[in-house]
């Protein structure tokens, strides 16, 4: 079943372009920016601006591949069925089950944090509330396709307003509008703006490139919408302006408020700066702005597993029962099963949560950078295809070969990075081995689809005698 108007008879179109690039904005924009972008400004000091704007520009080229192969592939789905197109069906079969496991994780530890965030405001157990979390946005992404989209629409815009408040209450205090100017001096003194010297603002990358993965989930939204090439290339040209503003600039404003060495990992640096410009309920409304990003990250998180895995099952990786869709052409079958593998996970952060759960989470670390370097040679790949049949491209990737090249190595560097970094270092060797897994699980497949055949093959061959 790998011809594509069969893989894509049950999806309908109900997404819109504001709700699309909402949905990307809402990839890039997570708890990791408010939250976990003090752990990368404790271990780098204010170099890591630098981090962040070398780890944005890899984002960005990546997305420009995608764009790219997007624009002249307009009916080919996600960017797994990009790397299938081009790498062939087994790469397709272990990227798409690599970025569902990957999401199923994410949405297991979103719940964790948004259990621990409600548990401040509701006296009910963390695990009790992680499981209503679950619960609620399944029902909302098994209703209809439209109300995921009109809930994450809603949810990415206040987390972008409430970005762009922070913007302007830090900036007016930096720039001196609401007093006296407070200035940059906090980059440069305590220990300087590289504290840690050059190596942890390379290393660094590694850290914060994570809390920036995301934005590919447009190429998955995108293809439910009426024009997905468009989408796509919209969204690729305009990535470089929303990291700027997201990450680098309220980072920074972070950096002249507070001195760097006075933010502690674990707590919201945002909520720190508030709270030196003496902004009352600073804390409350930072933890109700992650409480946010949570909810969009559970929300995307369901939305792109039982997509990602509705497209295995049309190819035959996956049971044939979730191909099926309801009235609404939601795939119900493949939203349930990854909310129940996420409740899994969800179990197991409470019975084992530092054997069990940490593994899981490690064997997921790495994968996402993975994914992005088949992203890369498939773009390489499909665009000789393209040259040698002297097609024109659309949207070409920025002065191709060599740029295309130079983001594969950087890819490849990030990963080779996390061997010096012990934290990271097991991330790698673990999700190392969920390639192997993935790896052999696709051999497994495809001896069983041979056998089939044969047996298939051998009672034709006797009817016909």
């Amino acid at each position: 079943m790998s011809d594509q108007s069969v893989a894509d008879q049950g999806l309908g179109k109900a997404l819109r372009t504001h709700h699309v690039e909402m949905i990307a904005i809402g990839g890039i924009i997570g708890a990791g920016l408010f939250a976990g972008s003090g752990a990368a400004i404790a271990a780098i000091g204010p170099a890591s601006l630098i981090s962040y704007g070398l780890a944005g520009i890899l984002v960005m080229l990546v997305m420009r591949m995608l764009g790219e192969i997007a624009a002249n592939q307009p009916h080919q789905g996600s960017f797994v069925d990009y790397i299938r197109l081009a790498l062939g069906q087994k790469a397709g079969f272990i990227s798409g089950w690599l970025y569902w496991y990957v999401w199923v994780i994410v949405i297991a530890i979103e719940a964790i944090i948004g259990a621990q965030l409600l548990s401040a405001w509701i006296p009910l157990p963390a695990d009790w509330l992680g499981c209503a979390l679950l619960a609620v946005l399944t029902g909302v992404n098994i209703a209809s396709t439209r109300s995921f989209g009109e809930l994450e629409f809603l949810l990415s815009s206040v987390k972008v307003a409430a970005i762009l408040v922070f913007v302007v209450i830090l900036g007016s205090h930096v720039l001196g509008v609401a007093g006296p100017a407070i200035g940059i001096d906090n980059l440069f003194v305590h220990g300087g703006f590289a504290p840690k010297g050059g190596l942890a603002i390379l290393t660094g990358v590694t850290t914060v490139i994570f809390s920036m993965i995301g934005a590919e989930i447009v190429t998955v939204a995108a293809s439910e919408s009426p024009d997905p090439a468009r989408v796509i290339g919209s969204m690729t040209s305009r990535l470089i302006v929303r990291v700027a503003l997201f990450y680098i600039l309220s980072v920074g404003l972070i950096l002249c408020v507070v001195p760097w060495s006075a933010i502690v990992p674990g707590t919201s640096p945002f909520a720190t700066a508030l709270a030196a410009l003496d902004i009352p309920g600073a804390a409350t409304v930072m933890n109700a702005v992650i409480l946010v990003a949570v909810l969009s990250a559970l929300n995307s998180g369901i939305y792109v597993t039982s997509r990602i895995l509705y497209r295995l099952s049309t190819f035959g990786e996956a049971p044939q029962f979730l191909v099926k869709t309801g009235r609404r052409h939601v795939p119900v079958g493949a939203v349930l099963v990854s909310t129940l593998f996420a409740y899994g996970a969800l179990i197991a952060s409470i019975a084992s949560p530092g054997v069990v759960f940490v593994f899981l989470v490690n064997a997921s670390g790495a994968l996402s950078l993975m994914l992005y370097g088949l992203i890369g040679i498939s773009q390489i790949r499909l665009r000789r295809q393209m040259d040698a049949r002297g097609a024109l491209c659309a949207l070409p990737m920025w002065l191709f070969p060599g740029l295309s090249y130079f983001t594969i190595a950087a890819i490849l560097t990030v990963l080779g990075s996390m061997l010096f970094a012990p934290d990271l270092a097991s991330q790698l060797y673990t999700s190392l081995l969920a390639l192997v897994v993935a790896g052999v699980a696709c051999l497994l497949h495809g001896l069983s689809a041979k056998r089939r055949a044969l047996r298939e093959a051998g009672q034709e061959g006797s009817i016909a005698r």
